[in-house]
């Protein structure tokens, strides 16, 4: 798991392009047959990526989370952007094509991540933050997400974003 500390103000105002590409870009979020974790100091958030090919991928417990198992004390969300996939949660198997979300709350020991086909592999974009309360783990489609539409077509930056997961 690559590492990312947080800078003050000051200092990023100070950066050049090479040097806002060394504290915030993440190049690598997809790899075949691995998963990929950036933790980074600004809200104690891990970014990452899986993208299981041939064999299941279990979600590792990085030794700087200190915990026993990654969601010990964190929650995480999974959006597949590629094939169809399966994320088993502790022996319950949820099926996720393209654009399907999956929730998993705090205290789940077992995470594996698998594509339907190799040839098309499903890539799961993750996202997670500390968590400090339990709740169950839910899949989502797209049509059930609540879309918010943002931004002009005047300023070249209307968009649709898809709330997937949300209080």
């Amino acid at each position: 798991m690559n590492t990312r500390f947080a800078i003050g103000p000051r200092e990023t105002a100070g950066l050049n392009t090479a040097g806002l590409r060394e504290h915030f870009l993440i190049e690598t979020i997809f790899t075949p047959g691995a998963i990929e974790l950036t933790y980074t100091h600004y809200d104690r958030m891990i970014v990452g990526g899986a993208m299981p090919t041939d064999a299941a991928l279990s979600l590792p417990c990085p030794d700087a989370l200190k915990a026993s198992y990654f969601l010990e004390r964190r929650e995480l969300g999974a959006l597949n952007v590629g094939g169809p996939g399966r994320i088993t949660v502790d022996g319950t198997a949820y099926e996720l094509g393209p654009q399907d979300c999956l929730y998993v709350g705090k205290g789940s020991q077992q995470v594996e991540f698998a594509s339907a086909e190799a040839a098309n592999p499903a890539k799961f974009y993750l996202l997670s933050a500390p968590a400090h309360q339990t709740y169950p783990t839910a899949r989502r489609t797209q049509a059930e997400a609540t879309p918010v539409e943002m931004g002009a077509l005047e300023t070249a930056n209307q968009r649709t974003i898809y709330k997937y997961i949300f209080n």
